[in-house]
């Protein structure tokens, strides 16, 4: 009797556990199905459509305007050219930028079956193999500067590690990009722009990555989450603008007034947003990639919200 009173006790003991872990997994089957059916389907809505894709291989350097691009988490790459991967340095590897040489603006940088080309106005086009940059790109940098200071030429190497974006952004790395990999700016906020000036001002001037048209003014300044082809990008924060924009990208001029001056008049940010940005007027959208793809010119561009 003592041992059929012991196999009953421990068939009760199976059962109620056997229950107790199936009515957990059943709970958790309906909290699942209850958060699947409960949260809010995305809404997708078409905002615009890519109009032009910029990559600036050499940073403070010419666009090249590309037809379609990879959209990589540091940014945008066509065959060998990728955004922002070249920098010209001091001789001490400070960073020099159209800030400091205005004329950068006017220096082209491609790549082609292994060999960098450098190219700008009154200067010998310049090749040189992978990355030796090397004394000669050296001297001819130089040469175009017109400084006595020395310059070099640097490649980001993809087993380097990225430049770490500020404390106030979601951690990611960049190459040799300001704040973010990938920048959206739409031609309706630079027509409202240009009709604020006395001479026009066109999209290289602030150097986007990705240009929007059909869309009015400033409308990307509320795309917080966009899918454009199978590319999916999230906003960071609006684009401070700084001294940059003042230098003539067909000349290499800096004026230091406009159009910083009129953005100033009508684009700077909310008080409760200067922490951020301070004075630094709003032109243009940064952000970061969350999905990977390939953009074309000609995509729709779609806003995500829920």
């Amino acid at each position: 009797m003592e041992l059929k009173t012991l196999a009953l006790n421990a068939f009760a003991q199976n059962k109620r556990a056997a229950l107790l872990i199936g009515g957990a997994g059943v709970a958790f089957l309906g909290l699942g199905l209850g958060y699947k059916y409960l949260r809010k389907p995305e809404k997708v809505v078409r905002v615009g459509v890519v109009s032009q894709l910029l990559i600036h291989p050499l940073k403070s350097g010419r666009a090249v305007s590309v037809p379609l691009a990879e959209c990589l988490q540091i940014g945008l790459k066509f065959g060998e050219l990728q955004d922002r991967h070249w920098l010209v340095v001091t001789e001490q590897g400070h960073m020099v930028t159209g800030r400091q040489q205005p004329r950068l603006v006017l220096l082209s940088l491609t790549c082609e079956d292994g060999h960098v080309c450098l190219s700008g106005p009154d200067m010998e086009e310049l090749r040189f193999p992978g990355r030796d940059c090397g004394e000669e790109t050296s001297r001819w940098l130089i040469r175009f500067l017109g400084k006595e200071q020395t310059f070099r030429l640097v490649h980001f190497e993809p087993q380097m590690r990225g430049r770490r974006t500020e404390p106030l952004l979601p951690p990611f790395e960049v190459a040799y990009s300001d704040e973010a990999p990938v920048m959206l700016l739409s031609e309706a906020s630079v027509q409202d722009l240009s009709s604020r000036l006395e001479e026009d001002v066109t999209v290289k001037r602030f150097r986007p990555s990705i240009v929007i048209s059909d869309c009015e003014a400033f409308a990307e300044d509320s795309w917080v989450d966009i899918q454009i082809g199978s590319v999916r990008l999230q906003r960071v924060k609006s684009c401070g603008r700084c001294i940059f924009t003042t230098v003539d990208p067909e000349t290499g001029v800096i004026s230091r007034k406009e159009p910083l001056d009129t953005l100033k008049s009508y684009r700077l940010c909310k008080p409760s947003d200067q922490h951020i940005y301070q004075k630094a007027p709003l032109f243009g959208q940064l952000l970061i990639v969350k999905q990977e793809g390939t953009l074309q010119v000609g995509d729709v561009v779609y806003k995500i919200s829920r």
